[in-house]
C-alpha cells in the first residue's frame, strides 16, 4: 500500500468513528429521518405503481 491509501484507509476510520457518535448522539432524529424515508418510499412506489397500471391498461 502506498501513503495515500493509508492516509484514505485512517480518514475512512475516523469519519466511520465520528459518524457512529453523531448517531448515537442524535438517535432520536435518526429515528425520525428514517421513518420519513420509509413513508416517502411508501409514495414513491405508490406512483410507480399506478403509473405501471395506467400503462397496462392502455395497452
Amino acid at each position: 500500500m502506498d501513503r495515500t491509501g493509508i492516509v484514505s484507509l485512517i480518514l475512512g476510520i475516523v469519519f466511520l468513528m465520528l459518524g457512529g457518535w453523531a448517531v448515537y448522539i442524535f438517535r432520536d432524529q435518526v429515528i425520525l429521518v428514517l421513518q420519513g424515508i420509509i413513508g416517502i418510499i411508501g409514495i414513491l412506489v405508490g406512483i410507480f405503481m399506478v403509473l405501471f397500471g395506467i400503462l397496462m391498461i392502455k395497452e
